[in-house]
């Protein structure tokens, strides 16, 4: 029987995780790792039965312990809880579902333990992918996308390895705003921003994806994952969600995977590779689809995703400041305390108060997140 960690457990995709090991049923839980929803979590550690349980909030894994006094679980806290999780001997496969980078360490430690990942915490490879890709080699590690499109791409190189990538085609839903101006964008709310058309996600990556950042990360991702050039990766919006992306190849070939808007799929194939399974749920039926349609990108008015093109391209610690800065303004914006456009604006002013590190150790990565903060802190 395999066995798993989960980094998340609580969240979206955490959650959709252990659904596929409920339906599966030959998948072990050794451990689960969340960071204050432990009404969530108690059901989850019940269910699954789990060794190890990590809580981010301390207060919260006391009372955890209490709760869960009646079964045999350890509890522990803060980032020694995640980096237990992250190595507990037991489990072959680290499912990182957490968000931010607060999952750079936990999925370091677990390639130096020998763990395959399945890699959805984007972060980790946005900020630390220079680092993170040699390890993964080294310790002959296996990262394996959850992301969507990235799991789209994975599909579609299958039995391709030896062919040369022309370019990838990175496919995005345009969000909840497509097709709206600056001008229209000026006085939306947190709740315009919530409501994503076609997928279910947390609070932060849906708004993500409202701002295009979202987009934006993937392409940083892509790069890594795949080992390509920035050039050679293109966005191209997709509002249906039906093609999750797609590959051409330098004869001019594009493979693509297509299904419907459920994060089952790729979270299956991460745990599974490189065999399918049975997945219970909706097809997707071309005869009610009726159509795909295409189109540019606005990045005029959605600046996150040509800022993450920038960013990239500085390489060095500024795609930390670009996603330092998006997580801290995001927050912000969901506490109500900015507006929808002065999103990207922060992100924008961080990456240049950035002070420039070439080839940054994760020490100098987190130094770069915790002068973010403090900039926006102060200006913000």
């Amino acid at each position: 029987m395999k066995k798993i960690a989960i980094l998340g457990s609580t969240g979206s995709i955490g959650t959709q995780t252990l659904d596929v090991v409920r339906e599966q049923g030959d998948i072990s839980v050794a451990a689960l790792a969340a960071g204050s929803n432990i009404a969530l979590l108690e059901q989850q550690i019940r269910e699954f039965h789990p060794r190890l349980v990590a809580v981010w909030d301390k207060k919260k894994a006391e009372e955890l312990k209490i709760k869960t006094a009646d079964l045999s679980v350890e509890i522990l806290d803060g980032m020694d809880g995640l980096l237990a999780v992250a190595q507990i001997p037991e489990a072959e496969i680290l499912v990182t579902a957490i968000v931010g980078m607060l999952g750079i360490r936990p999925t370091i430690a677990a390639i130096r333990a020998g763990k395959d990942i399945a890699l959805a915490n984007k972060e980790t490879l946005v900020t630390a992918g220079h680092l993170i890709m040699p390890m993964a080699e080294e310790n002959h590690v296996s990262i394996l996308p959850v992301d969507s499109e990235h799991s789209a791409i994975f599909q579609s190189l299958n039995g391709e390895r030896h062919n040369k990538i022309h370019k990838i085609l990175l496919t995005a839903s345009g969000g909840p705003f497509r097709g709206k101006t600056r001008e229209e964008l000026k006085d939306v709310t947190v709740e315009d921003a919530l409501k994503h058309p076609n997928w279910s996600m947390g609070r932060k990556i849906t708004v993500d994806s409202a701002t295009l950042v979202n987009k934006g990360l993937e392409v940083m991702e892509a790069k890594w994952l795949f080992d390509v050039e920035l050039s050679q990766i293109q966005v191209v919006v997709q509002p249906q969600s039906v093609i999750h992306s797609m590959v051409e190849y330098e004869d001019g070939a594009i493979i693509a995977e297509l299904g419907t808007a459920d994060m089952r799929l790729p979270i299956q194939y991460a745990l599974y590779y490189p065999d399918r399974r049975p997945l219970s749920g909706e097809r997707l039926d071309f005869y009610k689809l009726g159509q795909i349609t295409f189109e540019r990108p606005d990045t005029d008015t959605f600046r996150g995703l040509a800022l993450a093109y920038r960013a990239m391209e500085q390489g060095g610690n500024v795609p930390t400041a670009f996603n330092a800065a998006n997580e801290r303004a995001v927050a912000k914006f969901l506490n109500h305390e900015i507006r929808f456009l002065e999103i990207p604006e922060i992100i924008g002013a961080c990456m240049e108060h950035c002070n420039y590190v070439k080839n940054p150790s994760v020490e100098e990565i987190l130094d770069t997140e915790r002068a973010a903060y403090e900039y926006i802190e102060g200006r913000w």
